[in-house]
């Protein structure tokens, strides 16, 4: 029997952390904690350099100064770093999700109605209604919600599985089924 190719990085595992800008840290961590219930881990100093230092390695203007991090966890997912950036040269707006290098970040919920409108009761900007997926997602439904910063998250759930599992050698790692 032949040896599988292992492609892509050596030693690779998964993802550590998403990492994201907030014009507001206290404002992020109030969201963060006591709507999405993420636990705050730990904070990092301001960093800054009178070289090149920040161009170099963060790919910002080298006079921009990080006042703060502050990391996050929230269950089975990724790690979040949360920066407050100093930017020497200002500040774009929020990509949109049809624009080059938009993103969007997604949890899965179990119950996806009951998620809604905890967020709705909190105040929270929910885009739209929940939305049925179709071929190969079929069994999933999802909706979009906004942070007060404007950062897009995404609710999914599928608790009887997607149409694509019947037929598929590989799945897509499932945050409710994470040994599978």
């Amino acid at each position: 029997m032949a040896e599988a190719v292992r492609r892509g990085i050596p030693g690779i595992r998964g993802t550590d952390h998403i990492g994201f800008t907030v014009p507001d840290l206290e404002e992020a961590e109030r969201f963060l904690v006591d709507i999405l219930g993420c636990d705050r881990v730990y904070t990092l100093g301001s960093k800054q350099s009178d070289d090149d230092w920040m161009h170099t390695h963060l790919g910002v203007h080298p006079r921009t100064v990080i006042s703060e991090i502050r990391f996050f966890r929230l269950g089975n997912g990724a790690n979040f770093e949360v920066f407050l950036y100093e930017a020497a040269d200002g500040q774009a707006p929020h990509p949109r999700n049809s624009d080059l290098g938009g993103y969007h970040i997604a949890f899965y919920v179990d119950e996806l109605d009951e998620a809604v409108r905890y967020l709705k009761d909190n105040g929270v900007d929910v885009m739209g209604s929940p939305t049925s997926s179709a071929q190969a997602a079929e069994g999933q439904r999802w909706v979009y919600f906004t942070s007060p910063w404007g950062l897009q998250f995404e609710l999914v759930s599928f608790p009887e599985g997607k149409a694509y599992e019947q037929s598929s050698d590989r799945l897509l790692w499932h945050p409710a089924h994470p040994e599978r």
